[in-house]
């Protein structure tokens, strides 16, 4: 018996959830908070791994082709292997390899893009970048020293309308004298491979061999810097600077927060504020809980006062309309749940059909950092968002199941 009295709440709050009301409207109102905490929940699941899948595609693609960090020897780097080996014996690094930049112009046709000319050694290269891997015509060894061979990416290709072997010309904004006057230094290139990471530097890098570059860039000793890659790219900065300061000689140092820390920052920030907003959505349908529930209590009230004379303690009253918000609630957040991880999981794919279908791009690798519409479900998020919506679920029954519990029998059944 006693645990019939433990389980009565359960009970009727369930029933009077299932049963059918005379008053409907309380019955749509209970019908739109479950159906707003469920779009609720799903729109914030697939909001947040949307921007879970922004912050990876920076990590992996961005900073795959970006430098965790860069060492710079004052004067050049004279013997780029002996500095690396220092530089991977620092805890946290994973591996080290040369790197010289020129920023400069391609031209082929008619058609002119500024770029920025890399050069690397093809054998390291591998060990701290992603570029080998994205290579779709031409192989990273056709980056021979001396040829000058060059890589292209695939938006940079197309704008100069070029394919592997065809010739392009280098300008680099150093003047040189000649007897028809100041010219710009040229340098014709043989196109030997394009490569796709799906992000911005597909419109504006070009690599070329270490030993071209040095030639290009006029260098003294064989690399402009070392590039180094860290196991945890949140210890570059730290890494960088340490090593600036324990290694013998000139050098001075940076990292990828000074290059793309803002563009990491921002889409943090964002997914913390646009969490929030949405959050907002949740709060709304919980606030309708609290409607449905005190028009349930003045529609109840006569069951109220019944159940009182007949023994029931305030607190069983109380549990019982609670247990019909949180039954709302829950119902909402499941679903809201189920349809947030479906849509999560296949929105990629979803977004890629749409182009394909209606021909036109979302994003636009030209304005955005990358080309396509990214997404990764963190569990974590999820336990989050329906921990938080349970919550927001529980504090909307507190209000109108405690108005129930003071319903006084002798009031509520005075015109019955």
């Amino acid at each position: 018996m006693s645990l019939f009295i433990r389980q009565l709440p359960l009970w009727i709050g369930l029933r009077y959830l299932a049963a059918k009301r005379r008053n409907h409207f309380i019955s749509f109102i209970s019908a739109s908070s479950m159906v707003g905490m469920t779009l609720g929940v799903a729109v914030l699941i697939l909001v947040l791994s949307v921007m879970n899948g922004f912050d990876r595609e920076l990590r992996e693609r961005i900073l795959g082709m970006v430098p965790h960090g860069v060492l710079y020897e004052r004067g050049g780097i004279q013997d780029w292997q002996g500095l690396a080996s220092l530089a991977e014996q620092f805890p946290g690094v994973a591996a080290a390899a040369p790197l010289t930049k020129l920023q400069g112009m391609l031209g082929q046709g008619g058609r002119v893009q500024g770029v920025m000319v890399t050069g690397i050694d093809p054998q390291a290269e591998a060990r701290v970048s992603i570029l080998p891997s994205h290579i779709k015509d031409g192989r990273l060894e056709d980056l021979q020293a001396g040829e000058f061979n060059v890589l292209l990416g695939d938006l940079l290709a197309r704008q100069l309308n070029v394919m592997v072997g065809d010739k392009i010309t280098l300008m680099l904004p150093e003047a040189t004298l000649s007897p028809a006057g100041v010219l710009p230094r040229v340098k014709r290139l043989t196109v030997a491979g394009i490569f796709s990471v799906g992000a911005e530097l597909d419109a504006n890098l070009a690599v070329i061999h270490l030993q071209d570059a040095a030639k290009l860039a006029r260098l003294n000793g064989e690399a402009q810097a070392l590039r180094i890659r860290f196991h945890d790219l949140f210890q570059a900065p730290q890494g960088i600077w340490r090593m600036v300061n324990q290694l013998d000689g000139q050098y001075s140092g940076s990292d990828w927060t000074r290059t793309h820390g803002n563009l990491f920052q921002a889409i943090r920030m964002e997914k913390t504020m646009i969490g929030l907003l949405l959050l907002i959505i949740v709060a709304v349908a919980a606030f309708n809980i609290i409607s449905t529930l005190v028009m349930a209590v003045t529609d109840k009230q006569a069951d109220i006062a019944i159940l009182r004379t007949m023994g029931a303690k305030p607190r069983t009253i109380m549990g019982i309309f609670m247990v019909q918000g949180l039954a709302i609630g829950l119902v909402g957040v499941v679903l809201g749940t189920v349809l947030g991880i479906l849509a999560a999981l296949s929105i990629s794919d979803l977004v890629a059909w749409l182009e394909q279908l209606f021909g036109f791009q979302i994003l636009n690798a030209d304005v955005y950092f990358i080309s396509y519409l990214p997404s990764q479900l963190l569990w974590s998020d999820v336990a989050v968002v329906t921990g938080a919506s349970l919550m927001l679920s529980f504090l909307a029954t507190l209000y109108p199941s405690w108005r129930a519990s003071r319903v006084q029998p002798a009031e509520a059944l005075r015109y019955e």
